[in-house]
């Protein structure tokens, strides 16, 4: 089973875990690599635990790992993870010692899997494992990332609906739903990065980076157990600002002088265009002072765009620089992470 262990604070890539994360071991072979990963972020979930863990060893086959991430939970999740593992040996358990949201469970649970297919499945039982077994039949006809399509009743249809069509209106996609069940090669989540929160990204992420993204319909059930994490009209609030953020990040940070220097150009025009209205008036003896301010402030707004386009021209070099010794220092890694 092996004991508790910490991660020596050599140990660092672009994904690697907080150092407050604990692995806990597991029943497999120490030698043994599991094709298949499902990364199981839970926080307060003691109730699902064991039903979550039958469910799965009865409908996933040899060729999955099940990485539950216990992301600070205080109701005793971690420790019926671990009371669990004598029962299913296909489970390693992580902990947080406190809570660090989601995104960093599902990069936590990356760091110690070792499949070379990824699946996020909630711990709150709402996905059917089933779907993950369809997902990784579809990924394997050649895509890179299958993501799911949402069916069923379930809370906040409305707002799940307006926050993905703003996604395709911002991210250009043409799949209906980027925030349910989703299944991807291990290279999406070593290419693209996630900030806290942006595990909602990681289809649009991934699409930008030029992975190819499909989906399928998935069911999605009723809670059992426990109570919502993410509801609330502040998460309504967060998910739209994050929304602009990554589009922000896929748009104007690949290439910043086409986006302020053509601003800054529609500036420029703009306050040659008045200051020849403004001679024009001046001539005819029909003199307006506003204008010359107007003319001031479309120059300077034009200067200051330029500006910006050439600091975001700077900061896109410096980071196309550091991804290339990211992915430099990955190559000489040799990829994946082992279990301890």
């Amino acid at each position: 089973m092996g004991s508790s262990t910490s991660p020596g604070p050599d140990r660092s890539s672009k994904k690697r875990a907080t150092p407050d994360h604990a692995l806990a071991g597991s029943g497999l072979n120490a030698a043994s690599r599991a094709e298949i990963s499902v990364i199981v972020p839970a926080f307060n979930e003691k109730e699902s635990i064991e039903p979550l863990l039958s469910e799965l060893a009865a409908k996933l086959g040899p060729e999955y790992e099940v990485v539950l991430v216990d992301d600070g939970s205080t109701d005793g999740t971690y420790e019926a993870a671990l009371e669990a593992r004598a029962r299913y040996p296909f489970l390693k358990v992580c902990r947080h010692s406190r809570n660090q949201g989601k995104t960093q469970a599902i990069l936590t649970g990356f760091e110690v899997c070792s499949g070379s297919i990824i699946t996020v499945f909630d711990a709150d039982m709402q996905f059917d494992p089933e779907d993950v077994v369809r997902q990784v039949s579809k990924l394997k006809q050649g895509f890179d990332l299958v993501t799911g399509q949402k069916r069923g009743r379930y809370e906040k249809r409305f707002v799940s609906r307006g926050y993905n069509w703003l996604a395709r209106l911002f991210f250009r996609l043409k799949v209906h739903d980027i925030n349910a069940l989703k299944t991807f090669r291990r290279q999406v989540l070593e290419l693209i990065h996630l900030r806290k929160d942006w595990h909602r990204y990681i289809v649009p992420l991934a699409a930008a980076a030029g992975f190819s993204v499909t989906e399928i319909p998935v069911l999605l059930r009723p809670r059992q157990f426990g109570r919502p994490k993410y509801s609330g009209r502040a998460r309504i609030l967060v998910g739209f600002l994050d929304l602009v953020a990554v589009s922000f990040q896929l748009s104007f940070m690949r290439k910043p002088m086409l986006y302020f220097g053509t601003l800054g150009t529609g500036a420029l025009f703009a306050g040659f265009v008045v200051g020849v209205v403004a001679v024009v008036l001046r001539i005819f003896g029909q003199g307006f002072r506003p204008l010359l301010y107007l003319v001031i402030l479309l120059g300077v707004a034009a200067l200051v765009l330029f500006t910006a386009g050439f600091l975001g021209e700077a900061m896109a070099s410096i980071n196309d620089r550091l991804e290339k010794i990211e992915r430099a220092g990955r190559n000489d890694k040799g990829g994946g992470h082992n279990a301890e």
